[in-house]
Parts: structure tokens; sequence; C-alpha cells
């Protein structure tokens, strides 16, 4: 599948088939993300020019994506006011459109800020809660981009206070499905419609390995799947190792995903996991 991007192009055939799984640079430009929250600000303020170099060293790394974020979704995460977070992502998608032309993603589920990145030259919604708020769903189909829709299970405020599911696998597979007709019925074509299980978003340590082990199953839905398990707290559970102590367990993790068919991995350490990808892919063609 060749998933067109505003003028950008992305192969993302399934691992089995063609390509290697695209990487997508993790840009959080919050006071408060749970693992780089803060670094781009300067005396409380959003620094674009540390945004900017953050940005061109994950390209210049082996980013084909800049995913970026203007409202924390980490557990317990405080929800942000719509003039916060524009006032967050809108200057820096037009900087890295503009100054570095960057393939750039919005992580939002607000709908004017939909309408405004694409305005401002996003090429991808990135939205954990599936375009489900009010004007979303809308927005986006208006847009004419592609979107990702991410299963959660609650929200950002309670989602790991008590996550259950009978079957996780075919939980997060019919809400998927649900979510993708949604979009359709609302003119958003399938061909611009990617996946995201949601590792970490209402989810135990269980849950998160029962979903990467069936990946595949998910990839049943016919769309790219795009996975995120840079750094999250399932690795302080299994290997007992802190946030800027994950790096090892991330990798093995964007491995296992590949492995499985991701076709996006969402990480925040560009160049291991570019490296690990690249040998990945020798392995693949080597046994093709």
């Amino acid at each position: 599948m060749r998933l067109q991007c505003g003028i950008h192009q992305l192969d993302l055939s399934c691992a089995e088939f063609v390509s290697t799984p695209k990487i997508m640079g993790i840009l959080n430009i919050t006071p408060d993300s749970f693992s780089d929250g803060g670094r781009y600000y300067q005396a409380n303020q959003l620094s674009l020019d540390l945004v900017l170099k953050q940005a061109e060293q994950m390209l210049a790394e082996g980013a084909d994506i800049i995913d970026v974020g203007g409202e924390s979704t980490r557990p317990g995460a405080a929800v942000v006011s719509e003039q916060q977070e524009l006032d967050r992502v809108i200057p820096v998608v037009e900087a890295l459109v503009k100054k570095l032309g960057a393939l750039v993603s919005v992580d939002t589920s607000n709908a004017r800020v939909i309408q405004e990145s694409a305005a401002s030259g996003a090429s991808i919604i990135n939205d954990v809660r599936a375009l489900q708020r009010d004007g979303a769903l809308a927005a986006a189909a208006k847009t004419g981009l592609p979107v990702c829709l991410m299963h959660m299970q609650g929200q950002p405020t309670d989602m790991q206070k008590a996550p259950a599911y009978t079957n996780v696998v075919d939980e997060v597979l019919d809400f998927l499905r649900e979510r993708m007709a949604a979009c359709v019925d609302a003119g958003i074509a399938k061909n611009r419609i990617l996946l995201d299980p949601g590792f970490g978003f209402g989810k135990t340590l269980a849950h998160n390995l029962a979903l990467l082990s069936n990946l595949k199953k998910l990839s049943a839905l016919g769309q790219p799947l795009l996975v995120g398990l840079s750094r999250k707290s399932l690795l302080l559970q299994l290997i007992n190792r802190q946030v800027d102590e994950r790096l090892p367990g991330s990798l093995a993790l964007a491995l296992a995903a590949a492995e499985r068919g991701a076709a996006i991995i969402r990480v925040h350490d560009v160049a291991a996991t570019y490296d690990v990808l690249r040998v990945f892919d020798a392995l693949k063609n080597q046994n093709s």
C-alpha cells in the first residue's frame, strides 16, 4: 500500500511482503509528557530553535515522519485547552514543513487543531481517541489527509486504573473495525486509514503482550499498523528499568513489532531504531 500524505508518499506494504517499517520520530512539545516533557522549553517558553534542532537530527538519523504532540496522553495526564494546544502545535508544524520539508503527523483529538494543522502543512492526523471527540471525524474527513485510529480503553486520566477485557485482541479488533467503518461512512477512504492497537493505553502488561504476540491478527483488517512501544511502562514491569534506561527494551519491542508486520514504528530513539530495522531488513531479504 502506498499512502499519499500531501506531497509525500509512503510505501507501507506489510513487512513480510515489501517494505521495512517506516520510523515515526516522537516530538512532544508538552511540558509534561512521560519521557521528554519540557525538553524543548526555555524559561517556561517553547523554543522553536530547540524543536527544529531535534527534528532535523531525527530526520538525519532516518525518521520518515515527525509526530508532533501538543497534549500529553500519559497515564493521569490533564486535558489542555484548545488554545493551549493550538499555540504549541501550529507554529511547530509550520516551521517543520517550511524549514525542513518534513512529513509531519499531528497527535491530536481536537477538531480545530486537526483543521489548522492541515492548513499549516501537516500530512497525517494521528488520534489516540480514534476521531471520537465532537467534530473530529468531520474535520479529519474535510482535510483529505490520512488518519491513524488508535484504541484506548478509558481516557488518559483514568485508563490505567483497572483495565479489563474478556479478550483484549478480539475487543481491540472489533473497536478498530467499527472506527474504520465510521471513517468510511464520513468520507475517509480505506486507503487513507492507519490503525494503532494502543499499547499502554488502558492495558495491563498481559494485555500489551497479548496484542504484540497477535499483531498479525490485527493485520487481518487489511490496514497498515502503527505501533508505539518506545520507553513505555511495560518495560518497567518486564525489566525494571526507568524511562532513560529503556532503550534496549524498546529496541527489542520494535524488532518484535517489525517481525509481526508493523508498517510504522513510533519511537523516541530514531538512530538506534533505524539500525535495528536495517539489520532486520537485511536478514529478511536474505531469507526471501
